[in-house]
């Protein structure tokens, strides 16, 4: 009888620890964090402020996959009634570089609107943003057209 006791507490235990093992293992992709959109700017404050300014956790919306903050609460309504407005061309990734074929992750000081579209750039001008001025059609045919090659996340 006592052995009998002893092998079900090993099957428990063996049982338990393999439980154990499995939500570990499977852990890790269920915490895995939503990456923050444009290093945490205000995508609306470009078209409403003309400048780049800084989100707040206390202001932030998940869309498309990554957390989206903003300087206000009416920023915040603004980007949930219309996001694909607000949201840059190119995600996380500098516009003039991806026209070039390249992937270079955009620094949020370095913007462009045109044609009510934002585009975000890795470097200042005259780099960036005045570079993808130059030609504007082409550029914005030639980054849309490398769209494919962005990671995606």
């Amino acid at each position: 009888m006592n052995i009998n006791v002893n092998r079900r507490k090993a099957v428990l235990l063996t049982g338990l620890f393999a439980t154990s093992l499995l939500a570990i293992a499977t852990a890790p992709a269920r915490a895995q964090e939503t990456t923050l959109a444009i290093k945490g700017y205000d995508p609306v404050a470009y078209f409403t402020d003309g400048k780049p300014v800084r989100g707040t956790p206390e202001f932030e919306y998940t869309w498309d996959e990554h957390r989206w903050r903003f300087s206000s609460a009416e920023h915040l309504a603004l980007f949930k009634a219309d996001p694909a407005h607000y949201a840059p061309q190119f995600g996380n990734y500098c516009a003039m570089a991806l026209a070039l074929g390249e992937i270079v992750v955009a620094d949020p000081e370095n913007w462009l609107i045109s044609e009510g579209k934002l585009y975000v750039f890795g470097k200042p001008a005259p780099a960036g943003p005045e570079l993808f001025k130059k030609d504007l059609a082409g550029n914005m045919a030639k980054s849309s057209a490398n769209r494919s090659i962005l990671p995606k996340q």
